[in-house]
């Protein structure tokens, strides 16, 4: 419960204050939008207190990335956003580690050196209640109160894990309590559109997926000419009336491709303004999101410290990003994907990119009655990126434990959440090891 992640915090924020000044501490995090926020909040907690911070964002898998971190020797390692999945080669290193994750944890048991703090080991979901950047805010916190004004990149953080489908609630919702209650943030509902123009708005729009209009160069002006608006129309400048029309339009296009209701209850929704994240946190996630797996992830960790210049650089960049996305989604969406009995799965070029594509597709493509799979071949590995539905995983499927004792059978890494997960493998594998996670989903599915 919220007491233990209470006290965990408490017990690192003093292991934290007992170093002296002229320590560096080694910061290590997911290199998504929830990764790079955790960063960034741990980051300015810990230079706040006078320490000087060394952060890297890394991405799965984490083998050679931890070997090269453990050879430094740091006297202190902090892990956001993964660790406990990586357990095995932390207790590897010589110096103090503090773990502070929410995916699914292998052990509570750790070596006197670590201090481990998951949100499943606190009672809390951390599929769902809690993330790597709200769990670091708790700890920065817990370092000094006036960490409070943090608040904004956690929600950012919430956002980009996408915990807000189904509403947001337990220790999110107290991060967001928090920040509406000092005033760190303004609640306005509304739904996600944003660029130069509303044509521009719809064209790039990724997640949701507007089905003739997401990018599509000519649908978004036909579509408001039928509409009676116009495609050079600001979002800004729309009266209530006509925001009232554009809505209906777009959630009558997600009905028409039988997107589960509690995915059309999360576009138009209760959304989080702050100027610390340049706006609407979900929009300040998708710009992170770009930027990490997008190939940029030192670019998104600035934006998130305030740098301007790397703001508007990072907007650039995510157009370039959205359009990989788009043009793969419209192309699954045209083409469709390869099937088995329990599973789906289609061939990406970019493991970073593989599981965006199959989670929007998961939400606004397919009839979800599958989990899909991105595979990615590159030299001798597979990467694979698995994406589910709440509807699912409420049916018995657990993602996380399919990809680890898949992988496991042939040497590989796995793991993650029950909605969401990944592994790796050799590429040799790739047919053995689809009739083996299509065999465990088809147990799981059947309780």
């Amino acid at each position: 419960m919220a007491e233990q992640l209470r006290k965990l915090s408490t017990q690192a924020a003093a292991i934290i204050h007992s170093l002296p000044q002229t320590t560096c501490i080694r910061v290590i995090s997911h290199y998504d939008a929830d990764g790079i926020t955790a960063a960034a909040i741990l980051f300015q907690a810990l230079y706040r207190e006078g320490y000087d911070v060394h952060v890297s964002l890394m991405r799965n898998p984490f083998t050679k990335g931890l070997e090269r971190v453990r050879q430094e020797e740091n006297e202190v390692v902090i892990f956001a956003d993964m660790g406990s999945g990586q357990l095995n080669m932390i207790e590897q290193f010589s110096g103090t580690s503090i773990i502070i994750d929410h995916h699914q944890a292998l052990t509570q048991k750790t070596s006197k050196n670590i201090l481990q703090i998951n949100a499943h080991l606190c009672g809390i979901n951390g599929s769902y209640e809690a993330c790597g950047s709200s769990l670091s805010f708790a700890v920065a916190k817990s370092i000094n109160t006036q960490n409070i004004d943090l608040a904004p990149l956690a929600l950012a953080g919430i956002a980009g894990d996408k915990q807000y489908i189904g509403g947001i609630r337990g220790y999110n919702k107290t991060v967001v309590d928090e920040a509406v209650q000092h005033n760190l943030v303004t609640k306005k509902i509304g739904i996600k559109l944003y660029g130069d123009s509303l044509e521009d708005a719809l064209y790039y729009a990724a997640d949701p997926y507007y089905s003739g209009l997401s990018g599509n160069k000519q649908g978004p002006s036909d579509t408001m000419q039928r509409i009676g608006l116009s495609g050079n129309m600001q979002l800004d400048d729309l009266s209530t009336e006509q925001q009232r029309t554009l809505h209906s339009w777009l959630l009558l296009t997600l009905i028409k491709k039988d997107c589960q209701h509690n995915i059309l209850d999360t576009v138009i929704r209760p959304r989080y303004w702050s100027d610390t994240v340049h706006g609407e946190t979900e929009r300040f996630a998708d710009l992170l999101d770009a930027c990490g797996k997008g190939g940029k992830r030192g670019l998104g960790l600035r934006v998130c410290l305030g740098d301007g210049d790397a703001f508007k650089e990072a907007l650039q960049h995510e157009q370039e990003y959205k359009t990989k996305i788009l043009q793969s989604l419209v192309a699954l969406e045209k083409e469709g994907v390869e099937e088995k009995k329990s599973i789906r799965y289609f061939y990406a070029t970019d493991s970073s990119l593989g599981g965006v594509i199959g989670g929007i597709a998961m939400n606004y493509i397919l009839d979800g009655e599958k989990p899909l799979f991105s595979l990615v071949r590159s030299d001798d590995e597979l990467h694979v990126s698995s994406r589910a539905t709440q509807h699912l995983v409420q049916k018995g499927l657990d993602l996380g434990v399919a990809m680890k004792e898949a992988a496991t059978v042939f040497e590989g890494h796995g793991g993650g959440h029950a909605i969401a997960a990944g592994a790796t493998i050799n590429v040799h594998h790739e047919e053995a090891f689809l009739g083996q996670v299509d065999t465990i989903i088809a147990k799981q599915l059947k309780g």
